[in-house]
């Protein structure tokens, strides 16, 4: 049975898994504590890649090599970029890139060196799944957090989530940001800070990939305050009922 490595920067994005986590016990690599056990009868590893590429990496490559995680999927929160994404929505990536890459005039800006690629794609099946997933969990569930927490009724979208070891947090940045990528053909839905380096792991080891992230902020001057907000009181809530239906369907596959 495959076993399944669910990722999150943030202890608070997985206190529900691990509270539904069954035969759980913990086990140590690389300085990082990672949580074996089952949910629906499926095999799963729950790590925490800390924040940033690097850190990113170094938990993909670890889950991988010492725990033979045959998928990685990352739940977590992610700064909007696109037009239409708005605060408590969800976007399930489809690729990655990295924003802050630059090895000009050598390579082409954003492209990775010695790949010849700007993007790294997401497993389609895994993602198709994860949509399904999510779509599933916003209709359960949206109701109870609008009123509570959001003005708008949260929706699912799909497209290019961008990574870089810089925290969004002015408009200022975000427009800067959105004008550099689409002068190389590319409009991101989404910012965050680990996801096309796990991506970029797993294309090297041929591991399935999928990503998902809850929208907690507009990249703005609001995004700290926002950010810290929303992890505890709306992020941790999506990414158990999302993950709880991921692995309800590989379950049935």
């Amino acid at each position: 049975m495959a076993i399944t490595a669910i990722l999150s920067a943030l202890a608070q994005e997985q206190q529900g898994l691990l509270s539904e986590l069954q035969n759980a016990r913990q086990v140590w690599r690389a300085g990082r504590g990672f949580w074996l056990g089952n949910l629906h009868g499926q095999p799963v590893i729950l790590g925490l890649s800390r924040i940033g590429k690097v850190a990113a990496a170094t938990t993909a490559t670890v889950l991988i090599e010492a725990f033979a995680a045959e998928r990685i999927v990352f739940t977590g929160v992610a700064g909007a970029l696109g037009v239409d994404v708005q605060v408590g929505d969800v976007v399930v990536a489809t690729e990655f890139a990295q924003h802050d890459m630059d090895a000009s005039p050598l390579f082409p800006r954003f492209e990775i060196p010695l790949y010849g690629k700007l993007l790294f794609a997401c497993d389609s099946q895994l993602t198709a799944l994860l949509v399904t997933a999510s779509g599933a969990t916003l209709s359960e569930m949206d109701a109870g957090i609008v009123n509570a927490q959001l003005a708008v009724r949260p929706t699912v979208h799909q497209g290019l989530i961008v990574s870089g070891d810089s925290f969004v947090s002015t408009a200022a940045a975000a427009n800067d940001l959105k004008l550099r990528m689409r002068d190389a053909g590319m409009a991101p839905l989404a910012v965050e800070m680990e996801g096309a380096a796990v991506a970029q792991v797993c294309h090297d080891y041929g591991v399935p990939f999928a990503a998902v992230r809850t929208i907690s902020d507009r990249a703005d001057e609001h995004a700290a305050a926002d950010f810290q907000h929303f992890v505890t009181h709306v992020a941790s809530r999506y990414a158990l009922g999302i993950v709880d239906r991921l692995m309800r369907a590989l379950q049935a596959t």
